[in-house]
């Protein structure tokens, strides 16, 4: 069987992709640095996230904590203020996905 080049570089794409998006939220989050403030379990600099997903449990608080991750802010949970995060640090598929895996813990 032959394979035209246009076909494998479809397919090594289309790999490349799927293992891109296997990753997950807390790959992303990770190489976003979230994971230098925040730990899944115990107060760091910033809040836990059990403690995140705790505050909001039974709202669909998504958008709102895309918001305040992408424009950083403080008093919330303490007076350490949280830098803005952009795009170019985490993309919005990305936040969104690290967002709902925070706050379904």
């Amino acid at each position: 069987m032959r394979i035209t080049v246009p076909i494998a570089v479809a397919c090594v794409a289309l790999a490349a992709s799927a293992g891109a998006a296997a990753a997950g939220p807390e790959d992303a989050m990770n190489k976003a640095g979230c994971m230098a403030c925040h730990t899944k379990d115990k107060k760091l600099v910033g809040p836990a996230f059990k403690d995140i997903a705790a505050k909001y449990k039974g709202q669909d608080a998504t958008a709102k904590l895309m918001e305040k991750v992408r424009k950083g802010g403080s008093g919330v949970y303490g007076p350490v203020p949280m830098a803005p995060n952009p795009p170019e640090k985490i993309n919005d598929a990305d936040l969104k996905a690290a967002v709902e895996f925070i706050v379904k813990r």
